[in-house]
């Protein structure tokens, strides 16, 4: 656990290097969450009670949405590319010869993103968000937890999807289709174009069903206060919990199988 906990301090600090990146990815979650917030300010005006959401609520999701970009990988997790590049020149072959698990060594290096970007890019949106705007806050110490619980759960999920999405490479060796299609997939069944609370009948359940919903919809029910009693929000962390373990163990095997037979590009 010491090495994975030191792979998670390196992957924060990694990131935490990048200032102009992190300004310049502030600036335009920024930038977006400002055009976000008068389309559905348009829209909600049209449509009260849209999704069951009231204006300050959709307000409070277009923020959210943004904090959780990066974070929760919406549009994609931020390691994938690195790892497939790794697999399709061969350096994969020196981290299967590492004295720790593939997949738990690229899970902690992505944690320690993750708690870079939701300092870095996540806080300080929400935070240009609320002076711009007035937008549902929770109530108070047990909301905000509760909300960093699901986003916890989220980051998970997002880790699962994209380990996945690169595990590809080793039979494509070129990942990029399989990233385009999770890619559109996370845009839009995430709930990052609209919340899925709007999507119509079938559409709506299944899209709710689906591991993207754990991402940005579920986290920000959980952050807006959606799930009434213990039980409720219990069973929100259940949905994430439950994608979060099938989608690793399907990391798992895929890994098991590509590694079984691996070959090692340029040599």
């Amino acid at each position: 656990m010491r090495l994975y906990a030191m792979v998670a301090a390196s992957g924060f600090r990694r990131h935490a290097t990048y200032r102009v990146a992190t300004a310049a990815g502030v600036f335009t979650n920024s930038v977006f969450g400002f055009i976000l917030s008068y389309t559905y300010i348009a829209l909600w005006a049209e449509r009260p009670q849209l999704g069951g959401y009231s204006m300050d609520d959709a307000l409070a999701y277009v923020w959210i949405g943004q904090a959780l970009l990066t974070v929760c990988g919406l549009m994609g997790g931020g390691f994938e590319e690195e790892l497939m590049e790794r697999i399709r020149t061969g350096d994969i072959a020196v981290d299967l010869y590492r004295p720790a698990d593939l997949q738990a060594w690229w899970f902690s290096a992505n944690a320690g993103r993750c708690a870079f970007q939701l300092l870095g890019r996540g806080a300080i949106p929400m935070a240009v968000g609320a002076l711009a705007f007035r937008f549902t806050l929770p109530s108070g110490p047990g909301a905000w937890l509760a909300f960093l619980v699901a986003v916890a759960l989220g980051s998970t999920v997002s880790f699962a999807i994209w380990y996945l999405a690169a595990m590809s490479a080793f039979w494509l060796l070129d990942g990029q289709g399989v990233v385009q299609v999770v890619w559109l997939g996370g845009l839009f069944f995430s709930g990052m174009l609209l919340p899925l609370n709007v999507f119509p009948g079938a559409l709506g359940e299944v899209a709710r069903m689906l591991p993207w919903a754990s991402l940005l919809q579920v986290p920000a029910d959980v952050y807006l206060g959606k799930y009434e009693g213990g039980a409720e929000l219990a069973g929100a962390y259940a949905f994430q919990g439950c994608w979060a373990l099938v989608l690793l163990g399907a990391g798992r095997l895929v890994q098991a199988a590509a590694t079984r037979k691996v070959v090692v590009q340029g040599g």
